[in-house]
């Protein structure tokens, strides 16, 4: 068993990030032969899109997919890895946020959120804007904030949702990118509007980077259980961006919008 546990626990950067760019060129031809050679078959615990465990044969990774942007965050603690993977295109647009995560050095699960027209707040022109005026770049060791402090504020903001007496870390600035919709990018610009109350988020699956101060949380959202990912930029112990990919199932989650920007 600990035998078990330092083995997943054995990895680098560079193997991770090779094994995200295996994963966006997969997305990118549509072939997953190449990539499946890299799954640990031991001890594989699934393909899973929106929630759903199914054969990646059929998932999203077999439409080849022209990808305008991307970023990944890596966790060499986990050993996991989470990708935003845009597609600005008019005919197939998509914005994709997925969670890799490895045992022997091999890929054992593979977490992924898919969003399109339809799904909630969904604007590929806003998301793939705003994504390029945003700051996720390294930050110097000095001021890296812990794994427990990037972990709590991330938890915190998701807490308030069901919990409104929770305090969170904001910062000022702070903007969210929802769907495509965008807060208010000023100096003083805030997360904390919109958020509705009673609305659990639960089974919280994370991918954290110190380097660039950085969580992911795939989880269900909501008493629907949306499959739900946010994305966290935590900088001096203050929540700084958010980005949010929910996949409905019905048009715009039932709701109806608030206009997008």
């Amino acid at each position: 068993m600990v035998l078990l546990a330092l083995s997943a626990a054995h990895c680098t950067r560079p193997q991770l990030a090779e094994a995200v760019d295996s994963y966006l060129s997969t997305q990118t031809t549509g072939q997953t032969s190449t990539f499946k050679e890299r799954f640990d078959n031991s001890t594989w615990l699934g393909y899973y899109e929106n929630g759903r465990n199914l054969d990646i044969n059929s998932g999203i990774l077999n439409t080849p997919l022209p990808i305008t942007h991307n970023r990944t965050i890596y966790d060499t603690t986990s050993c996991a890895t989470y990708t935003e993977v845009i597609v600005n295109s008019t005919a197939n647009p998509h914005v994709i946020g997925t969670q890799l995560r490895f045992t022997n050095d091999k890929i054992n699960k593979i977490d992924t959120i898919v969003t399109k027209p339809g799904d909630w707040l969904f604007n590929i022109t806003g998301y793939a804007y705003w994504v390029e005026q945003e700051n996720w770049s390294t930050i110097p060791e000095a001021g890296r904030d812990t794994r427990a402090t990037i972990k709590a504020a991330a938890d915190a903001y998701c807490d308030v949702f069901s919990n409104s007496s929770v305090t969170v870390p904001w910062g000022t600035p702070c903007v969210r990118l929802e769907g495509g919709l965008y807060g208010d990018a000023g100096p003083n610009g805030t997360c904390s509007g919109f958020i509705p109350t009673g609305v659990p988020i639960t089974n919280r699956r994370y991918v954290i980077d110190e380097t660039v101060g950085t969580v992911d949380i795939i989880s269900d959202f909501g008493k629907s259980k949306w499959p739900d990912t946010h994305e966290f930029r935590v900088e001096g112990g203050k929540l700084r961006y958010v980005h949010t990919m929910t996949h409905c199932g019905v048009p715009n989650c039932g709701v109806k919008k608030r206009g997008i920007s």
